[in-house]
């Protein structure tokens, strides 16, 4: 499946959470994106390592994401209902030129190594 993108505005930064045994961590940023009647509010996971890079972040940062949808299934027993769940995973993201924040840090990608090697912000990744 391939990654889509993603503008808003930096509405919340949860702490980051750690679960089960093995120490799976999630961090969640929700955007907030105004649509002229209404707002709506993305909440967008940061997994793992990528945790580390939201703390780039700050409320209020205009930002675009690269992300990726991920849904499961759950069933408590046979009998039960069964649920479906929708998460958006954040890979990567940047500062939007026209948006606040710092815009000496451009980049937060969740791959370091890839983007030290990257040296200008065109977006032009082989993904």
């Amino acid at each position: 499946m391939s990654n889509a993108t993603i503008r808003g505005i930096v509405h919340l930064i949860e702490d980051t959470k750690t679960f089960g045994q093995k120490g799976f961590r999630k961090r969640t940023v929700v955007l907030e994106q105004n649509q002229g009647r209404f707002t709506n509010y993305i909440p967008l996971d940061f997994i793992g390592d990528a945790c580390d890079s939201a703390d780039g972040l700050s409320v209020g940062d205009d930002i675009t994401v690269n992300y990726r949808l991920s849904g499961r299934k759950w069933q408590r027993d046979p009998q039960s209902e069964v649920k479906y769940f929708l998460s958006a995973e954040a890979m990567s993201y940047r500062r939007s030129a026209e948006g606040g924040g710092d815009s000496g840090s451009s980049s937060g990608s969740i791959n370091d190594e890839f983007s030290q090697a990257s040296s200008d912000d065109a977006g032009d990744a082989p993904f």
